[in-house]
């Protein structure tokens, strides 16, 4: 794209609307003014144009400012109150002036009516090369007028949970794209659960964008998404949509993710309860056995075909025994994991007092083994008011299981 025909032809310029919507009410709660031109008759984003750095940033922001314009006067005309407009911003070129010339606009069409907590700052963190503090003060400085701050393209690049943390935004815009273009590792998935803890402990609100297929709006609503973007909902227009345009369609939807995910936490609780009395009843079969090493090797042959490890815990997660570990199809007793203590994993003692409580087993979350790097689960069961079994499954297993994955 060569800049100078972007300015030479700036009445070519104007702005774009996506629409953002929510998951709670199903329908619009804001839009998005994106960048386009007109050129030889074809409409073009404006994206590789910003983010080429070879061109000038007064060049840059030039444009951004003339579609910000455009794009608020209509916004102004066309859209209630309770409408969000989000805006993007490159964060290098905002603290060129520390946000002044921007907030100035702003502050020009708040004079013509425009109230200001309508608006969110779209910035993107991990591009970010100036002083951070410097960024968040300016950041600080906006909220006192209304503005909220969104951190945006959250998993596509490489993301600084702490520097988002600093930033404190009301939003986070999680990128969904690398979903669909590859089959993501479990990694993937728990980077994006982090930033959900992320986003909860900071209160901060969970948007994800490019939404190209249904199950990536499953995956967001699965995953704590508010409020969903992309093409799969609506695609950047000149014209808006109706605010309840897509509430049938996303009451439909929704309703078959939660039918969905009814039916696997029930086949997940149904594969519980099986294991735990499987678990039971080996436990039955052995209960002559009074040394622990012993019976960590008489369940693992009784389990052989569902695990590759057990070993015992006493109440403050100090290992009672070895570890029996199945290398490939041979069982080999561990003596050195004796006396390991491992409370400091999460949840670790939070379980051992839900086994005390509730007598009886459960399983862990998905989780990728230390030692192993699989995905496994981890079962937990009470021995007696003192003592805890752990057998950890593999992922071979797991799959084929119904409920499990």
């Amino acid at each position: 794209m060569d800049p100078l025909d972007i300015m030479s032809n700036l009445d070519k310029v104007h702005p774009f609307y996506q629409a953002i919507f929510s998951a709670d009410e199903q329908k619009v709660i804001g839009f998005e003014i994106l960048g386009r031109t007109t050129l030889n008759g074809e409409v073009e984003s404006l994206g590789p144009f910003f983010h080429d750095p070879g061109i000038p940033e007064d060049y840059k922001i030039e444009v951004d400012d003339l579609i910000l314009s455009k794009g608020l006067n209509f916004l102004l005309k066309n859209t209630d109150e309770s409408v969000l407009i989000f805006l993007n911003r490159d964060a290098d070129l905002l603290m060129l002036d520390h946000g002044e010339s921007f907030f100035q606009l702003l502050s020009e069409f708040e004079q013509n009516g425009l109230n200001l907590s309508r608006i969110v700052l779209e910035i993107t963190e991990h591009n970010f090369r100036g002083d951070l503090d410097q960024l968040y003060h300016l950041l600080v400085y906006y909220r006192t007028y209304g503005i909220k701050v969104a951190v945006d393209n959250i998993g596509k690049d490489s993301s600084n949970l702490d520097r988002i943390g600093l930033l404190s935004p009301d939003i986070l815009k999680i990128d969904l794209h690398p979903l669909r273009m590859t089959s993501p590792s479990q990694s993937y998935h728990d980077v994006l659960y982090s930033i959900s803890l992320l986003a909860r402990k900071i209160g901060a609100t969970l948007l994800y964008e490019d939404i190209e297929v249904n199950f990536q709006l499953q995956y967001a609503w699965k995953n704590g998404g508010r409020y969903f973007q992309g093409f799969y909902l609506h695609e950047p227009s000149p014209e808006l949509i109706h605010n309840d345009a897509l509430k049938d369609r996303l009451e439909g939807e929704f309703h078959q993710f939660i039918t969905h995910e009814k039916r696997k936490l029930e086949l997940f609780y149904k594969r519980s309860e099986q294991f735990n009395q499987k678990v039971l009843q080996s436990l039955r079969n052995n209960k002559q056995v009074s040394d622990f090493n012993e019976l960590i090797v008489q369940l693992a042959e009784k389990l052989t075909d569902c695990c590759f490890r057990v070993y015992i815990c006493n109440e403050e997660g100090v290992q009672q025994t070895g570890n029996i570990f199945k290398n490939e199809d041979n069982w080999v007793f561990q003596p050195e994991y004796y006396l390991k203590n491992w409370s400091w994993r999460p949840y670790f003692l939070e379980n051992i007092i839900r086994m005390r409580n509730d007598k009886k087993g459960f399983f862990s979350d998905l989780y990728s083994d230390i030692e192993t790097g699989e995905v496994i689960r981890t079962f937990s069961y009470p021995i007696d008011e003192k003592h805890y079994l752990f057998i950890d499954l593999p992922y071979s297993y797991l799959y084929e299981q119904d409920g499990l994955l």
